[in-house]
This record gives structure tokens, C-alpha cells and sequence, in this order.
């Protein structure tokens, strides 16, 4: 779920407060989904809140994506300004959906 975020010059305390409030309740505008692409051995997912320097977090969200996990050869690969890679098995396989949040 996102969160409000207010701009650098607002005064409404209301919505500054808002904001405060969705982040402490865990909402993120850091957060997304992607599925691996089937053939290849890279998949790159482009997110306006990843730097270098930031640490993806990735989620299985389906029994391909588990499986995927499982087999020891799926990795963050690169982090970048406004994108991140994964390394994967370059399999036919579809449906390797993951969840992700970006840290940093």
C-alpha cells in the first residue's frame, strides 16, 4: 500500500501528519511486484525508489517463484539509480512472480 508523501513545501501539519502516520504504519511507496522473464537470465526492474546502495528485498509470490528461489541460483545482481537486476535461470518457465520491497 503507498503512502502520502507531502511536499517539501507543505504547511498543512494535517498532512504532514498523515505521513507520519502511514510510515509508521508499515505503508511504503517502496514496494512492487515483478515476474522473472521467462528466457532470459536477467531481469531488471525499474523502481523510482532504488539508489546504489539500496537492498532489494524479494518475496516468492507464486509456486514458480518458490521454486525458483529454492534452487539456489536467483540473486540480486546489480543496484542501480532507479533500477535493480536479478540473475536468474534462463528457464521456459512462467509465472515466477516475486513481491519486492527496496530498502536505503
Amino acid at each position: 500500500m503507498t503512502a502520502y508523501v507531502p511536499g517539501i513545501t507543505e504547511t498543512d501539519l494535517k498532512k504532514i501528519v498523515l505521513a507520519i502516520q502511514q510510515l509508521a504504519a508499515g505503508r511504503s511507496n517502496a514496494v512492487g511486484s515483478v515476474t522473472l522473464t521467462t528466457g532470459a537470465s536477467n531481469t531488471t526492474v525499474t523502481t523510482a525508489n532504488c539508489a546504489a546502495g539500496s537492498v532489494p528485498i524479494l518475496v516468492p509470490a507464486s509456486a514458480n517463484a518458490a521454486a525458483e528461489a529454492g534452487n539456489g541460483t536467483m540473486y540480486v545482481s546489480a543496484v542501480a539509480n532507479g533500477a535493480f537486476t536479478i540473475s536468474h535461470a534462463n528457464a521456459a518457465t512462467t509465472g515466477r512472480t516475486f513481491l519486492y520491497a527496496v530498502i536505503g
